[in-house]
């Protein structure tokens, strides 16, 4: 995969958010807590972030790259967690910045990011986390799409290699096709990772269960014990056993 200084966030969302969405978030955390400690002692977590950066999520590419700029200053707070921006967008353009150890450098990387037209490339994210972890561990991706317009066989094996290796993937679905709800939906599956779709209406919920997975990737419960100011990380630690 070839190597950038610069990454990406997300975009497309319209219905409000219901009753059936924040169940859906709730259902999220409680696969979440299912999760054991994501890190050792006295090691720093390393979290993959990729973001479909294809012409459909143009709509609201601005209010992702504020929450995940707000993502990535309270992971900064947290610490103990090393971040790689992977994005794809084009005919064949995927890339992955270097690991950064002050996340709050991320958000002027996702700044010189724009959308372009192309096909997904979720395929390419998976192998790139695979190679990642059997270089030094990965405790989890984050993936944050609105499509799939890729073999759902390929994508669910590559899940599966993550999920045999300890890489779960927390999917963030924007929007409601339900093409890539099944995709997405198996990736987190196989992978022993978490599901959730989020909108522009629940995009504060959306911020909520970043930092609570950069928490979790940082220091697994004890670092999730210390954001307590933040309800869906003490929802979080509620479920985890």
């Amino acid at each position: 995969m070839a190597k950038d200084r610069t990454p990406a966030p997300t975009a497309r969302g319209q219905e409000p958010a219901s009753s059936s969405s924040r169940n859906e978030i709730d259902a999220f955390l409680n696969q979440v807590r299912a999760l054991g400690p994501a890190t050792g002692a006295g090691q720093r977590g390393r979290l993959i972030f990729a973001l479909d950066a294809t012409m459909s999520r143009q709509p609201l590419w601005d209010t992702a790259c504020k929450l995940q700029g707000d993502m990535f200053r309270e992971t900064a707070a947290i610490g103990g967690l090393d971040v790689q921006l992977v994005y794809f967008r084009g005919l064949a353009e995927c890339r992955a910045s270097r690991w950064v150890s002050d996340a709050r450098q991320l958000g002027a990387l996702m700044e010189k990011i724009d959308c372009r037209g192309g096909h997904t490339q979720i395929r390419k994210v998976l192998a790139h986390a695979r190679q990642e972890t059997e270089q030094r561990k990965v405790q989890a991706l984050v993936l944050v799409g609105d499509a799939m317009e890729e073999p759902i066989d390929d994508l669910c094996a590559a899940a599966g290699e993550l999920g045999l290796l300890g890489v779960p993937a927390f999917v963030f679905q924007e929007g409601h096709d339900p093409v890539a709800e099944q995709a997405f939906r198996e990736i987190a599956r196989l992978s022993k990772g978490a599901y959730s779709r989020f909108d522009l209406s629940s995009a504060h919920q959306l911020a909520e269960l970043l930092r609570a997975v950069a928490a979790y990737a940082a220091g697994g419960m004890k670092a999730l014990a210390n954001l307590r100011a933040n309800a869906t990380a003490v929802k979080l630690l509620e479920q985890l056993r």
